[in-house]
């Protein structure tokens, strides 16, 4: 009997550690994993503040009056140009709310961008206009699957920090591991645009 319960006992413990041991280097991996989606999604964004001028500079040819919506572009690329993004910042939940918020503002203001330019039948028609036009609708898109992977991967690791034997793991070799912020829309990009021709 006592054989019985010390092979049973010895199962038990070898169960235990075995999954221990399948989680240990988790927490890391999956924090790594955030950086490098975090870090695409900043390559995104600095590539359409990269196109932004050539875009504005395009438009401003054939709209030069439309200075608000240049005024607007230029601000809201202005803000988002002046944030420093750290690692820390997938910390800080205040920080990341500011990033995103001045990311929404840009994104805002390249779409009155767009429509003014929609006012504008040579400009439509301009070889260089529908170029920058086409990258920006790309790295649009490209940010936005950007911040997909971004989601997945925050995902992953909070999921990793909150299930057992994960948290356990990260309880006893990974004290400092916290949850990681992830993105929600802003509150007006609930609801559905107006459209008038």
């Amino acid at each position: 009997m006592k054989a019985i319960v010390g092979v049973l006992a010895a199962v038990i413990i070898g169960a235990i550690v075995m999954m221990f041991v399948g989680h240990m280097n988790n927490v890391p991996k999956l924090d790594e994993s955030v950086k490098a989606s975090w870090s695409q999604v900043q390559n995104q964004y600095q590539r359409r503040a990269d196109l932004i001028p050539n875009l504005v500079a395009t438009v401003k040819g054939y709209a030069s009056h439309e200075k608000e919506v240049f005024t607007q572009v230029a601000e809201a690329r202005a803000k988002v140009g002046q944030m420093t993004i750290t690692p820390a910042v997938l910390n800080d939940p205040k920080a990341f709310a500011a990033f995103e918020k001045a990311q929404g503002e840009l994104s805002s203001a390249l779409s009155r961008l767009m429509m003014v330019s929609e006012r504008y039948p040579e400009l439509k028609a301009d070889k260089n206009f529908m170029a920058l036009q086409s990258q920006l609708e790309g790295t649009e898109n490209r940010i936005s699957v950007a911040r997909r992977d971004y989601i997945d991967t925050v995902k992953q690791y909070n999921l990793e920090l909150r299930t057992v034997p994960g948290r356990w793991v990260a309880a006893i070799l990974y004290p400092d591991a916290t949850v990681k912020e992830t993105f929600s829309a802003e509150p007006q990009s609930q609801k559905a645009p107006t459209v008038s021709f």
